[in-house]
C-alpha cells in the first residue's frame, strides 16, 4: 500500500490562514560557497562569491558579485517571504547613497539597506521594482542585531510590502508602489558593488503563499527531493562528456526495500528508467555533444509506489555543439547572420599579432581576418608571444562597444605561426567602413599626429590625418593608445611616419592603437633631432654601426614586422652584430640614457 506523510502544525496565532510553504532555509551548510548547495544556483554574477559562514549566509556587498538563485514553480495570488538578518558595525552609521539591495524576487519585492532616518547606524527599505526609490521603514535599526524581515508581494498588482519583527500581518508595515503584474519563480541574494561595502548576514528563510507561512522559521517534516546540480536550463560546453547529477533528499530515508528504510528513488533519463537509486550519491551522466536531457526523479515507498502527496523532482539541460568554421571571416559571417549564443570550432591556425595583461587579451590573425580574444575566465594557459600560432580554438563569440571578441571556452596550443603583413590603408577607408579591418594589424602611411611634439598619455585620445589625401587631407580620426605600451611617456611624433596599428570602433566610429615603439616608424626630421647616426642601412655586412654625440651606453632592440623581438644588445665600440638576422624589414628600437627612439633596419 501506498505511504502517506502529513504535516502538522500547531501554531498560536489570532487568526488562521491556510497556504503552502514554498521553501525553508536555514543554510545549515559547511562554510563556503553557498552554490550549489540545497538546489541555490548562480543567477548573476561570479559563481562562489556568495559564502556560507557558520550556518548563515553572508552578503558581502564590495567584493565580486553574485546572485544566489532559489527557484521554485510559481504560484497565483501573493507571495510572502520572510529572513532573519543583520548589518555588521561599519564602524559609523550608514551614510551611502549608493543603497543596494540584498534580496529579491525576480528583482522585485527588493529589500535594501539605506542611511538612518533618525540618527540610528542604518535602516532598510522596499521597493516593488526597479523604478524609483525605496520606501524606507521609519525606525532606524541598530548594527550586529537581528531582526525579522517579512516581504509580501502581490503579484497582480506588482506590489511590495514589507514587515519588521511583526506580531501579527496587522502590524505596521510600509509599502512600494504598484509596477504591474508579474509572476515570481525566483528568490534571489544579491551581492554586489556599493560605497559602504556593508556585510548583511541572513538565515532562516521562509517562502509561502501566506504572512502566517513565513512569520516563524519552522522546520519542515514533510519529505522533500531536490536536485542540486545541473541547474535547470543549463546549457554545457561542447566536449563535455558527462553531467554531475548532485541530489538532496529531506525527512525521507532512502535505502534498500528490506532494511527498514522508508523508500528508494525512481529516476529516468529522457524517458528511460534508470536503475533504481538506493542511496542519495552522486551519479554520472554520460552526455554528447548537440543533445538535451531531462532528468525526472520521485520518492517511491519499498513496494515502488510513489509516496502521496508526490514527491517529484525534474531538470532540463543540454550540451551544445560547435559549429566549426575553416577561418576567422567564417565565424564573423556566421555571427553577422545568426547572431550570439553558437559554439565555435576554428578549424585553421591564426597568428597572434598582440598580447596582453588585461582580461588575457590577445589580438590574433589569420588570411582571411582578425578578431580579439576576451580570456577573463583564463580558459587559455599557455603564455603566446607576438607571431605565435594559436590552434585548437573553441568559443563564443559576442560584441562588446561594437567589438566583435572571442570567448574561448577550452585551452588552445600553441604553435608555428604565418607571416602577417600589415595590411596598408588609408584614414579615408577607415572613416568609410571599418569593419573589414577590425582587430587587424594595419598600416596608415603618411600618418600625421595633431598634438605631435607632445607626449603620450595613457586612456587618452588623440587625433590623426593624412594631408596628402586628395581633397586636402582625411581626418581626424582617434589614435588611442594601449595603456601599456612602451611609448608612453614618449614624444608623439613629428611630421608624417606611417603607423602600424590594430583596428577598433568605440562609439560608432573607427579608432586605431599601436602595440609598442616599434609600430611607428619616425620620419626623417623626427631621426635626425635624435643626434644618433646609423650606418650601413641597408646592410649586408653582419654588423651596423651606431654612433651618438656622447659615450653613455647605447641599448638596442630589434624587432621583426610582427613586433617579435629578435635581438636584444648593448652597443660595443659603437657596433652592433645582426648576422644572426635574417634577409628583410626590421625596426630597431635605441635607448641612451632614458630616451628611445625607433629605426627602420634592412638586412640584405
Amino acid at each position: 500500500m501506498k505511504k502517506i506523510y502529513f504535516l502538522l502544525f500547531a501554531l498560536m496565532i489570532t487568526s488562521l490562514s491556510f497556504g503552502q510553504v514554498i521553501v525553508a532555509e536555514d543554510f545549515s551548510y559547511p562554510d563556503g560557497s553557498l552554490v550549489p548547495n540545497g538546489g541555490w544556483t548562480t543567477g548573476s554574477g561570479t559563481a562562489g562569491d556568495l559564502l556560507v559562514s557558520s550556518g548563515q549566509a553572508v552578503v558581502q556587498h564590495g567584493t565580486p558579485s553574485e546572485d544566489a538563485r532559489k527557484s521554485f514553480t510559481s504560484v497565483s495570488g501573493d507571495i510572502y517571504f520572510a529572513l532573519d538578518f543583520s548589518v555588521d558595525d561599519l564602524g559609523a552609521a550608514y551614510v551611502g547613497t549608493d543603497n543596494e539591495y540584498f534580496a529579491h524576487v525576480n528583482f522585485n519585492a527588493r529589500l535594501t539597506v539605506g542611511p538612518g532616518t533618525s540618527g540610528g547606524d542604518y535602516t532598510v527599505g522596499i521597493k516593488s521594482s526597479s523604478a524609483g526609490q525605496p520606501t524606507w521603514w521609519a525606525t532606524d535599526l541598530t548594527y550586529g542585531q537581528t531582526y525579522r524581515a517579512v516581504v509580501r508581494y502581490d503579484q497582480d498588482l506588482g506590489l511590495a510590502q514589507l514587515w519588521i519583527d511583526p506580531a501579527n500581518a496587522g502590524s505596521t508595515s510600509v509599502s512600494g508602489t504598484e509596477d504591474g503584474a508579474n509572476s515570481i519563480d525566483s528568490f534571489d541574494l544579491r551581492q554586489s558593488d556599493s560605497s559602504e561595502n556593508e556585510t548583511v548576514r541572513v538565515d532562516d528563510l521562509m517562502i509561502g503563499q501566506t504572512f502566517d507561512d513565513v512569520l516563524v522559521y519552522a522546520t519542515p517534516t514533510e519529505p522533500s527531493l531536490t536536485i542540486n546540480t545541473p541547474a535547470e536550463g543549463a546549457v554545457f560546453t561542447p566536449g563535455t562528456t558527462s553531467v554531475n547529477l548532485s541530489i538532496n533528499v529531506q525527512n525521507f530515508n532512502v535505502g534498500a526495500t528490506t532494511g527498514g528504510f522508508d523508500g528508494h528513488i525512481h529516476w529516468t533519463i529522457n524517458g528511460t528508467a534508470q536503475s533504481m537509486k538506493y542511496d542519495t550519491n552522486d551519479e554520472t551522466i554520460p552526455v554528447t555533444d548537440g543533445q538535451s536531457y531531462t532528468v525526472f526523479m520521485q520518492l517511491v515507498d519499498n513496494v515502488h509506489a510513489p509516496i502521496v502527496p508526490a514527491v517529484e523532482a525534474t531538470v532540463n539541460f543540454s550540451v551544445a555543439a560547435a559549429t566549426p568554421v575553416a577561418d576567422l571571416a567564417a565565424l564573423r559571417a556566421d555571427y553577422i547572420a545568426n547572431g550570439s549564443g553558437a559554439y565555435y570550432q576554428l578549424a585553421n591556425t591564426p597568428t597572434v599579432t598582440y598580447t596582453r595583461t588585461s582580461r588575457n587579451q590577445k589580438y590574433i590573425q589569420d588570411a582571411s581576418a582578425g578578431i580579439l580574444i576576451d580570456d577573463t575566465a583564463g580558459n587559455i594557459t599557455p603564455t603566446f608571444a607576438i607571431g605565435d600560432g594559436m590552434s585548437g580554438l573553441m568559443g563564443q563569440a559576442s560584441e562588446f562597444n561594437g567589438v566583435l571578441q572571442f570567448i574561448p571556452v577550452s585551452d588552445a596550443t600553441v604553435t608555428t605561426g604565418a607571416t602577417i603583413t600589415p595590411q596598408v590603408v588609408t584614414i579615408s577607408d577607415l572613416l568609410a567602413d571599418w569593419e573589414p579591418y577590425e582587430s587587424e594589424l594595419i598600416q596608415i602611411n603618411n600618418t600625421s599626429f595633431t598634438d605631435a611634439g607632445g607626449t603620450f598619455a595613457t586612456s587618452t585620445n588623440y587625433d590623426i590625418t593624412d594631408p596628402t589625401s586628395r581633397g586636402g587631407g582625411s581626418g581626424p580620426m582617434t589614435f588611442r593608445p594601449f595603456n601599456e605600451a612602451d611609448y608612453i611617456g614618449q614624444t608623439i611624433p613629428t611630421g608624417m611616419i606611417p603607423l602600424v596599428a590594430l583596428v577598433a570602433e568605440f562609439g560608432g566610429a573607427p579608432q586605431v592603437s599601436a602595440r609598442s615603439l616599434t609600430d611607428f616608424t619616425l620620419s626623417t626630421t623626427s631621426y635626425e633631432l635624435a643626434d644618433f647616426n646609423v650606418y650601413p642601412n641597408p646592410t649586408s655586412t653582419g654588423s651596423i654601426n651606431i654612433v651618438s654625440k656622447t659615450n653613455d651606453a647605447i641599448e638596442v632592440a630589434v624587432y621583426d614586422i610582427l613586433g617579435k623581438q629578435v635581438l636584444e644588445n648593448t652597443v660595443k665600440n659603437n657596433r652592433l652584430d645582426v648576422s644572426t638576422l635574417n634577409a628583410g624589414v626590421y625596426i630597431m628600437k635605441i635607448s641612451q640614457n632614458g630616451n628611445s627612439i625607433t629605426k627602420k633596419l634592412v638586412v640584405r
